[in-house]
């Protein structure tokens, strides 16, 4: 265990079976169509790497970036950082997000896309924090329900630190 980590959430093997699991689902759900996974960089990366490979139909992927935190809070501001490289028109678009807390940002990148008619939107996130909304939002896949801890691993970062970790772990406070 990474020194800076109060305790392991979620172990490699929960989330690899987990995500096997939401890889089954959406490939039933999305049968005879041609989602775009949508991912939201850089947290979702690891988890969408995973998802894509358990994902038997076939896909695409694109990616989009947003900010809304500073260290370990959200700033309440969303900002657009890359923006799809295809229109979204028409598309089976499934957003995969590493993780729900206050709202904010999944709030901004559903009402963006919806201006864009896609065929349909739809989220996947790892992680849900339902006690940590601001704003009302959900996800119809969701890997995990969590409390209100501040997490790293997986994908998930602090400071750019940690997102190679191969859990998902409580980061220590005062880090």
């Amino acid at each position: 265990m990474h020194p800076d980590v109060e305790k392991i959430l979620i172990g490699p093997e929960a989330l690899q079976a987990r995500v096997a699991e939401l890889g089954r689902q959406i490939s039933r759900d999305y049968e005879g169509r041609h989602p775009t996974l949508l991912g939201i960089l850089k947290g979702s990366v690891v988890f969408l790497g995973d998802l894509l490979r358990a994902v038997t139909l076939d896909c695409s992927v694109d990616f989009i970036s947003v900010s809304s935190y500073a260290g370990r809070t959200s700033t309440g501001e969303v900002r657009m950082l890359l923006d799809l490289r295809e229109s979204a028109l028409g598309k089976d678009l499934l957003i995969v997000e590493d993780i729900m807390d206050s709202g904010l940002t999944l709030h901004y990148l559903l009402t963006t896309l919806k201006a864009r008619n896609p065929k349909s939107l739809e989220v996947c996130t790892l992680l849900d924090k339902p006690d940590c909304r601001k704003v009302s939002v959900s996800a119809k896949y969701v890997g995990f329900r969590i409390a209100n801890e501040f997490v790293i691993g997986y994908g998930l970062d602090h400071n750019e630190k940690y997102r190679n970790l191969p859990y998902v772990g409580v980061l220590k406070s005062g880090k």
